[in-house]
């Protein structure tokens, strides 16, 4: 009952801010920083927001540990969301932005090239396979590679040894600074990855797994069983600053059934139980 009463709270603020006179600076663009699995849904997200409220915005997107360091050092931004909820609440413990709320939820999937034979019961073998390249991304940088780690450590309650051996094995090939050295095609970083072989097995989220598989249809998406699952709650927040009631409509039309049915289709899990933070 709280989360509902909470979000209906932030909904009519939201309301308020968009049927109240618009100050002159409001023609400027709205910046959102959100987390790079998240540029398909958000960009028409963005889209739908403006239709509605007459508010731009501005979208970058990237790793969600870099974007909150750049944040942290003071790059310009009006509202953060997060492929986690832990680096958008840092932002809220040094002063700079305000609750956290879940918006989305999303889960660890591995993404098998063309011709691997694996399936979610042997998956664990497939990964611990010396023939076997496993690729993350960076973790403390993006939430994807800490998401990884999380299912190496489930894997060791199910085989001794096993955490070691994948997190010396894998390599880190999204998430971090430097570029991953694969051409860029437009189909998205994991599709050329995979097109690549920089990987037999690519750890990342089921919404990026089916990007690629949409791009290279012989690629298999597999779903861990649960003893390996992992899931992933991507929390958002509004920035302090001059423009913080407009952040706090955007955050709250994220809530909205409008914006809610557009992250389902792009794959992301219904909100079922999200609040503040």
């Amino acid at each position: 009952m709280r989360t509902r009463a909470w979000r209906s709270r932030v909904l009519t603020l939201a309301l308020l801010v968009v049927l109240a006179p618009r100050p002159v600076d409001a023609t400027e663009p709205l910046r959102l920083h959100a987390a790079g699995s998240l540029r398909e849904a958000l960009t028409e997200v963005a889209a739908a927001f403006t239709r509605a409220s007459g508010i731009p915005v501005r979208t970058v997107f990237g790793a969600s540990g870099l974007l909150r360091e750049r944040l942290e050092r003071g790059e310009p931004a009006d509202v953060f969301a997060s492929a986690d909820v832990e680096n958008a609440r840092r932002l809220v413990e040094a002063g700079k932005a305000r609750d956290v709320v879940v918006f989305t939820r999303n889960r660890l999937c591995a993404i098998a090239r063309p011709g691997l034979e694996v399936t979610p019961e042997s998956l664990l073998d497939r990964l611990l396979d010396p023939a076997v390249t496993v690729g993350t991304s960076t973790p403390g940088a993006d939430p994807a590679g800490d998401y990884a780690w999380q299912m190496f450590a489930r894997a060791e309650a199910a085989r001794v040894g096993a955490r070691a051996t994948l997190e010396a094995k894998a390599r880190r090939l999204t998430g971090g600074s430097a570029p991953s050295g694969v051409p860029a095609s437009g189909r998205g970083v994991y599709t050329d990855l995979i097109a690549a072989g920089a990987a037999d097995l690519m750890l990342t989220y089921c919404t990026n797994a089916a990007v690629v598989q949409r791009h290279l249809p012989d690629a298999r998406i597999v779903v861990p069983p649960p003893a390996l699952a992992v899931a992933a709650d991507y929390g958002v927040t509004a920035l302090a600053g001059p423009r913080a009631a407009d952040a706090a409509a955007l955050v709250a039309f994220l809530l909205s059934p409008e914006a809610q049915a557009i992250l389902q289709r792009h794959g992301f899990a219904s909100l079922s139980a999200a609040g503040r933070m």
